[in-house]
């Protein structure tokens, strides 16, 4: 929780910097292969940088508002052997992931539509309204991510906290709670093939659950 508070407060001063704007970006490029965990600009993922090196959502923040505490991009109570460390340093050269979903700008898509403009901004003071017609709130959710074994190949892999018991929180206002996980609301599920393509969907349904506490 301690981690997820510093991270809102560098979210918070990033828009400060960036006329109230939440980090976006940048654009996806073309959806080659699953384990592109950065399908369209603004999907909500667990990505600080792409394929290419390149920065993406939170890790827009390392630059300058957590270039001081990278770390904090990474919860203390991992259920696999991760290390920041080795994430932080792929930051610039290949895909890096940290222990957080971030709400980006809530896209589904598995590619971008050329013909519909692409979301460059989203007020933090107004994240708008989620699928359910209720306000977002919810920037970011300990990942709690499971998948078959075998998916490995294309470095989709578990990634869940807490031995998925309970799900830590950052909503827009920089307040953080944990929720109970034992129902496995907070969980994305994909053991099931038939959700593999669905990850994106499932991701943003977790946040939007979120949305409900506090």
């Amino acid at each position: 929780m301690s981690n997820l508070r510093q991270v809102g407060v560098a979210i918070h001063a990033y828009a400060a910097d960036y006329d109230n704007s939440i980090p976006i970006g940048p654009k996806a490029p073309p959806f080659l292969s699953p384990s592109d965990f950065y399908p369209s600009t603004g999907a909500p993922t667990s990505l600080i940088s792409l394929s290419t090196g390149a920065p993406v959502a939170m890790g827009l923040l390392l630059r300058s508002h957590l270039f001081q505490e990278p770390k904090v991009l990474f919860c203390p109570d991992p259920d696999q052997r991760i290390s920041a460390d080795d994430e932080l340093a792929k930051v610039g050269t290949r895909q890096a992931q940290c222990s957080y979903y971030y709400r980006h700008a809530s896209a589904t898509r598995l590619f971008d539509n050329p013909t519909e403009p692409t979301v460059t901004r989203i007020p933090l003071s107004n994240l708008g309204r989620n699928r359910n017609g209720r306000p977002a709130r919810a920037l970011a959710v300990d990942t709690q991510f499971l998948c078959p074994a075998d998916l490995a190949q294309f470095n989709v892999r578990p990634r869940s906290h807490h031995r998925l018991k309970f799900a830590n929180m950052l909503f827009s206002d920089g307040g953080v709670t944990f929720c109970r996980n034992t129902d496995g609301r907070f969980t994305v599920d994909l053991l099931d093939y038939n959700q593999v393509r669905k990850a994106f969907d499932n991701i943003l349904q977790v946040l939007e659950k979120a949305d409900e506490e506090r």
